[in-house]
């Protein structure tokens, strides 16, 4: 069977998906939506380019060269652990990742620390994987704030991340995109339900 990409130009979140359960989930009780499947994401993404004005923010798809991923952070007080979930979105399939830690110089930032390691993580992967670009989908501005030198950094655990993006970028070129916390962006909850889990909630 071909593959089929779903294009929602207007639903719920709009963006492309991989299944059409994921996309009825858009689309579904939505007034107006506006939505198509395609063999190809080249498609997909025109079908959607050709309705900004219905789309704000459309979930994106990784090209060859570029990895889109989505990042969270839990934490769990009773264990002083923090966890972080990340889904890249590949054209043919999403990858998951997560973890946790222990580190003293991040327990006390609680589940940003999380979303750290998953920022972190998602940029290994691409260099490992021979990306030349990534843009970070985040819920905390922190996130992007140390990375770019808006904010100071001044705790070892933010001292070391703003290092880290320092030295990665001369690998890789990162943006990031933030994205508001349980608003059902699809991929977004994922990589939340990843960073729980691997603290066993």
């Amino acid at each position: 069977m071909a593959k089929k990409y779903y294009a929602v130009a207007k639903g719920k979140t709009p963006g492309i998906y991989f299944t059409w359960n994921d996309c009825k989930a858009q689309v579904e009780g939505f007034s107006g939506a506006v939505y198509k499947s395609f063999s190809t994401v080249s498609e997909a993404e025109d079908f959607i380019s050709q309705r900004t004005g219905m789309s704000e923010n459309p979930q994106q798809v990784s090209t060859d060269a570029h990895l889109v991923a989505y990042v969270d952070g839990s934490y769990e007080h009773s264990l002083r652990q923090y966890a972080y979930g990340c889904v890249l979105v590949l054209p043919d399939e999403l990858v998951r990742l997560n973890g946790s830690g222990k580190d003293e110089d991040y327990v006390s930032m609680r589940n940003v620390a999380g979303e750290i390691l998953g920022s972190e993580q998602a940029i290994q992967w691409a260099v490992e994987h021979g990306y030349s670009s990534i843009t970070i989908y985040y819920d905390y501005e922190g996130i992007e704030k140390w990375a770019d030198g808006i904010w100071k950094a001044n705790k070892e655990g933010t001292k070391r991340y703003k290092e880290f993006i320092a030295t990665q970028r001369e690998h890789i070129n990162i943006t990031f995109q933030k994205v508001a916390a349980h608003t059902g962006v699809t991929y977004n909850e994922m990589a939340d339900q990843l960073a729980k889990a691997a603290l066993g909630l």
